[in-house]
């Protein structure tokens, strides 16, 4: 089992792209375990975007040793809120709570903005997405809630063929302390 006290978080760089693309494809395989194939069967992360998103320190990665890297987490800034767009961990470190410290890092640089609240949108019965996001303080948000960037949100991913009948937008307060 990997010692998760050798790990540090930092902005990822653009050398660690086409890694970020690879830890999320390899971390897709998992729901192809649980029948959904689709998504273990896509196309790896766009490294291009990866890239853009690196160049606007939107990405956090963990690192063992501050060498390899095993999770990171990508979001987007915004006023009041910071979404988080993905959330991966490598299979092998799963389970250790990088995902939750990960979480930690963005609410940090969320406080520092004055942002309020950090979003998201993840599977409802996956139990490593809205299951695991409510342990670390995450909960729903009705449909009838959601605002016009939320909904926009969904609309983009309908348009990339997700199914949002299976999908949950969350929230939670940037100060919140996960269980």
């Amino acid at each position: 089992m990997p010692d998760t006290r050798s790990l540090s978080f930092r902005f990822a760089v653009p050398d660690e792209a086409e890694l970020i693309s690879a830890i999320d494809y390899e971390a897709a395989q998992r729901f192809a375990d649980i029948g959904m194939v689709g998504i273990a069967t896509a196309r790896p992360m766009d490294v291009a975007f990866v890239r853009r998103k690196i160049e606007a320190a939107a990405i956090v990665v963990a690192l063992e040793n501050g060498i390899h890297c095993v999770g990171f987490v990508m979001f987007a800034r915004g006023a009041e809120d910071f979404y988080i767009e993905e959330l991966d961990v490598l299979t092998a470190w799963a389970g250790r709570r990088i995902g939750a410290a990960l979480i930690e890092r963005v609410a940090g640089l969320a406080r520092t903005a004055q942002a309020q609240r950090l979003l998201l949108s993840t599977f409802r019965d996956v139990p490593w997405n809205a299951p695991y996001y409510q342990r670390l303080g995450f909960r729903p948000i009705a449909d009838a809630d959601l605002d016009d960037h939320l909904k926009a949100r969904r609309a983009d991913h309908i348009a990339r063929g997700i199914d949002e009948a299976k999908r949950v937008f969350m929230w939670r307060a940037v100060d919140a302390m996960p269980a």
